[in-house]
């Protein structure tokens, strides 16, 4: 007999699946496109309650435990940085597994290229510097410009989408995401609350961080989910040397109907 989780994981098991297929994402992605180009200090933009409830509840009653010796955790510990995270998603939850196959999957792609604007998006299967992540008191992250370059992809990094999945997060306990204009001189503060996604562009001058130490009580931990998404060239307008015949994604009609078909898809059901 399925105990009361078990059967809780089997229900929620296609919806974590699909999740991205839901006419939802498409408007979503519409709706804020423009404020996504035009937020400062650099394109970027705050969604919450990202998630539907109770999928949301579940991955945060599936998230690793920091203290859990079954979970392949790494840790970050210098005078930068103080945190853990795991890379390879093979030993975490199953809700967690299935969190992460929809992240990097064709509709989740879709979405955040109509999102951005950027094209021929895609993700990074191994989660190389991401996945689930756990901050507990005491730690942090300076502010910084994430590494650009994808060895095992030989791509280069484009976007970053961080999911939020600490219930209850309390303001007094810091942790926030600090992005910072190029020069320095500016900064937007985005709380760490449950069910939040961030996401944002990435460049040399993408400056970010949670550089002061939390404040939770023992075991409370500030948790999020980190996906990183590529291309294969440094930005849209750039095409590398060397090279043959250039053919550039709008002149190719099944490439560019993938995203007119997804698009049509925020005209479905009733319009947010």
């Amino acid at each position: 007999m399925q105990s009361p989780v078990e059967f809780e994981i089997d229900q929620l098991t296609p919806r974590i699946v699909t999740l991205f297929d839901e006419p939802h994402y498409a408007r979503l992605a519409l709706k804020y496109k423009d404020q996504f180009k035009s937020n400062d200090p650099y394109p970027y933009i705050v969604l919450d309650n990202f998630l539907p409830a109770d999928v949301a509840k579940a991955l945060a009653q599936a998230y690793p435990d920091p203290n859990d010796s079954s979970v392949r955790w790494k840790t970050h510990a210098n005078k930068n940085v103080v945190r853990k995270f795991v890379e390879d998603v093979s030993s975490l939850s199953m809700p967690m597994r299935l969190l992460a196959n929809a992240v990097i999957s064709r509709q989740c792609l879709l979405f955040l290229e109509a999102l951005t604007g950027i094209d021929c998006l895609f993700a990074d299967p191994y989660f190389i510097g991401g996945g689930a992540m756990a901050t507990g008191p005491g730690e942090f992250l300076k502010i910084h410009a994430d590494f650009n370059w994808h060895h095992k992809l030989q791509a280069h990094r484009r976007l970053n989408v961080l999911l939020y999945l600490a219930p209850d997060w309390k303001t007094e306990w810091g942790g926030q995401l600090e992005l910072w204009s190029k020069d320095m001189t500016r900064k937007v503060q985005v709380e760490p609350i449950f069910n939040r996604a961030v996401i944002f562009e990435v460049t040399d001058d993408s400056n970010h961080g949670q550089p002061q130490p939390l404040q939770t009580p023992p075991g409370v931990y500030r948790r999020v989910f980190s996906t990183f998404y590529y291309t294969t060239r440094k930005t849209d307008a750039e095409w590398d040397e060397p090279h043959f015949t250039l053919y550039k994604p709008e002149k190719s009609p099944y490439g560019m109907s993938l995203q007119k078909d997804y698009q049509a898809k925020a005209k479905t059901d009733v319009a947010e």
